[in-house]
């Protein structure tokens, strides 16, 4: 009997062993977005691009010898589910750093979970300010909201020469709230009105009731800095009520859905966004065809932001030789210059990019590259 409890012992001993063995043989990386729910192109899209990212890693022998593998969690879109698939991530799944979220308000909730366990977080395409300003381990590979805002201001006051515009804005949503007020600031500054400020919530159908009060205000441009289901339905609604003026928005607008939902309508509207399918540059070319060999379509600045967000961490972990979290995220503020999809990508002392932005005009189905504009 006493053989028997011995020879049971040493199995259960070489099982945990092995079973650690084989933990060791991956890095696990942990991923939150939202796969489903209102903004789910979103979501997929980056996951695509980090996926890209992984098989080329792998592919090239992996990081430290070991295979990366990430671990996806759907928050549908919420807040309330990023924080908890964040927590997951780090206490159940022990990854050793994070990426996601694309919406602000989802990454302010998987953010100070990440800080306060010292795992590095990269956000794809966060672009409120308060994100990286939960502290020192939250980093983005995508331009800020008072950039966007400044774009977009002088774009639509200098190239669009209105001096009249309003605004809508959703108001559950920390991006659209902040991209609003920078949006507002530049305008002003540069001579502009802001003849109405009207607002709406994220899942709504019916915008008649703000559009109308606006239209009595007679602007010459809306800016609409919302996420595309929204948008796609606004101005729609819009035209319905007689506006032929441009409208304007940010690159929450960027989604395959957004001319499916606008159609005719967004003939003639404008919105910032990270890159353009367009550019002819050729590291762009070559990830465009490979996306559209993979998924039979043109990819929105999501997949590329994504991409580029994975292949940053993963030349941190690379060059630490680490996979500690403060090793990692040391590396991460050093980045200087990096080649990405969405151009070359510096972070500052603040863990933001500084990068460009591009100004696209929506015509007749096709999203047409208009301008870039630098920091």
């Amino acid at each position: 009997m006493l053989f028997k409890r011995l020879v049971v012992l040493t199995l259960a001993s070489f099982l945990i062993i092995f079973a650690c063995g084989k933990k060791e043989d991956v890095i696990k990386i942990g991923e939150y977005g939202s796969l489903t729910g209102l903004t789910a192109t979103f979501g997929i899209n980056t996951d695509r691009g980090i996926k890209m990212a992984v098989e080329k890693i792998n592919q090239e022998g992996g990081l430290l010898g070991k295979k990366v593998v990430v671990i996806v969690e759907d928050d549908q879109g919420k807040p309330e589910e990023a924080a908890t698939a964040v927590t997951k991530l780090i206490n159940q799944d022990k990854v050793i750093a994070v990426l996601g979220e694309v919406a602000s308000s989802r990454s302010l909730a998987g953010a100070p979970i990440c800080q306060e366990a010292g795992v590095p977080m990269i956000s794809p395409s966060s672009t409120n300010p308060k994100v990286t300003q939960v502290g020192d381990f939250i980093f983005r590979v995508c331009f800020i909201d008072p950039f966007q805002g400044e774009v977009m201001g002088k774009f639509a006051y200098n190239t669009l020469k209105v001096k009249r515009a309003a605004i809508l804005r959703d108001i559950k949503n920390d991006y659209s709230v902040g991209l609003a007020d920078y949006f507002k600031d530049t305008f002003t500054k540069l001579g502009g009105q802001i003849v109405a400020d009207e607002s709406y919530s994220e899942g709504d159908i019916d915008f008649r009731a703000q559009l109308t009060s606006v239209k009595t205000k007679n602007p010459e441009t809306i800016f609409v800095p919302g996420y595309y289901t929204e948008v796609g339905l606004l101005v729609r609604q819009a035209r319905d009520l007689g506006f032929k003026i441009p409208i304007i928005g940010g690159d929450g607008w960027d989604s395959p859905k957004l001319v499916e939902i606008g159609g005719k309508a967004l003939n003639g509207c404008y919105y910032s966004n990270h890159y353009s399918p367009e550019d002819t540059s050729q590291v762009i070319q070559n990830f465009v065809k490979e996306f559209q060999a993979k998924y039979n379509e043109i990819p929105d600045a999501m997949a590329p932001l994504g991409y580029d967000a994975a292949m940053i961490l993963f030349e941190a972990i690379k060059k630490a030789g680490s996979t500690e979290g403060a090793k990692i995220r040391e590396i991460i503020a050093q980045t200087q210059d990096y080649p990405g999809i969405t151009g070359k990508i510096t972070i500052n002392e603040e863990r933001n990019a500084v990068k460009p932005a591009v100004v696209l005009k929506v015509e007749n189905g096709k999203i047409k590259f208009v301008e870039t504009v630098y920091p």
